[in-house]
């Protein structure tokens, strides 16, 4: 099947996390019983800013639509592609942004205006590289009069144990699941620099005003952000 066809995997619905703030959870079409969010940030313009685009049914994309109209998409991986084409191929004028260290990976699905450095940033978003990574994975912070969001992807996990012969892979092979964690999966394959990836772990620590960490998979993380973040910096050692 083309990758533009409109194709929608089960999901839940778009949740108000904060002022222009919002949270898509759903499934994957197949592999690990991952959940995966997007996460829609409703700009100072009207338009929106997509991380990690989930391709919803009529009614979610109705409810998408409703907030305003797509004008960003931030592919936070090269990794975390699967539905870009779609929403390229229904917004044409939509604007796409990755990573430095991504951008041949998802080239090779959808075109990139830049990377996350030219995405225009205020006092409402910004964005910037992961550090340790290789320029792989993003960081993006939303300001709301609540406080400040940090959206993650790959380089935190947030996933409590699942039953099951996929459960058992999770827990011990990917190391993925079993709370907030730098899963195996990412300390071979994203982590380059331990030391840089733990002081940016640590800086993400010391955002002012922080309520919550996004994740790309499973749950947010809202009960002391900071000190998670801490715990999770110290791990790398």
């Amino acid at each position: 099947m083309d990758q533009a066809t409109w194709t929608s995997c089960p999901h839940g619905p778009i949740v108000t996390l904060g002022e222009d703030l919002y949270r898509v959870e759903g499934s994957l079409p197949s592999g690990p019983p991952l959940k995966r969010v997007m996460t829609i940030v409703k700009r100072r313009s009207g338009k929106l800013l997509i991380h990690g685009a989930i391709a919803l049914d009529a009614a979610g994309m109705a409810a998408l639509e409703a907030l305003g109209e797509p004008g960003e998409l931030l592919v936070p991986s090269g990794f975390h592609r699967l539905d870009a084409p779609r929403y390229v191929a229904r917004y044409p004028s939509l604007r796409v942004y990755c990573p430095r260290g991504a951008r041949k990976r998802v080239e090779k699905v959808v075109p990139v205006t830049g990377t996350v450095d030219d995405l225009e940033a205020d006092d409402q978003v910004r964005a910037i590289h992961f550090g340790g990574t290789g320029e792989q994975e993003a960081c993006l912070f939303v300001r709301t009069p609540e406080g400040t969001t940090i959206v993650l992807n790959d380089m935190l996990f947030n996933m409590d144990h699942l039953p099951g012969l996929q459960g058992f892979i999770l827990k011990h092979v990917t190391q993925s699941s079993g709370g907030p964690r730098v899963s195996r999966l990412a300390r071979i394959g994203l982590v380059k620099d331990r030391a840089e990836a733990r002081r940016a772990f640590e800086e993400l620590a010391r955002t002012p005003g922080l309520v919550r960490v996004i994740v790309a998979h499973h749950e947010d993380i809202t009960g002391d952000p900071a000190g998670v973040l801490r715990r999770v910096a110290a791990s790398l050692g």
